[in-house]
């Protein structure tokens, strides 16, 4: 097996983070790697997407998990390994939230084949977190003064 973490922390509200997350179509706008995006089925557990990163070819994922507010998991499976990535909101104060990426891949060959792709999946996760927290802080603040 082979894993990777990634977690940034911030003031935005959960639910705008849950909000970008669900907008499957709008991922784009944070995640600079996303050349087109499909979902297909509500953003829940069963939901198919076909992601296709810039210049590359598309990703085939299975929404495996979500529970509203609070996480997604995302399957992805080819060459017998399964490449499973979970998408959290850790509540750490009433005004602050960490959010999480982990990714574990397992199957035959992974302790051999994880190294080799992992770090070229996962590579961007810094910038493209930083780019979601930096949405939803703009979304939460919106929501605020709309609140006035």
């Amino acid at each position: 097996m082979w894993e990777y973490e990634h977690g940034v922390e911030t003031t935005a509200a959960p639910e705008a983070v849950w909000a970008l997350w669900a907008d499957v179509e709008g991922w784009g706008t944070w995640n600079a790697d996303i050349g087109k995006i499909e979902l297909r089925g509500a953003f829940a557990a069963g939901a198919e997407i076909t992601m296709t990163p810039a210049g590359q070819d598309p990703v085939e994922l299975l929404v495996a998990e979500a529970v509203e507010g609070e996480m997604f998991v995302d399957e992805a499976r080819f060459d017998g390994l399964a490449l499973r990535t979970t998408h959290r909101i850790d509540r750490l104060a009433p005004d602050r939230s960490r959010v999480v990426y982990r990714m574990e891949i397992t199957g035959e060959g992974a302790g051999e084949a994880g190294p080799h792709i992992g770090p070229a999946i996962t590579a961007d996760w810094p910038d493209t977190m930083a780019a979601l927290a930096r949405t939803a802080l703009v979304r939460t603040a919106l929501a605020r003064t709309a609140r006035g």
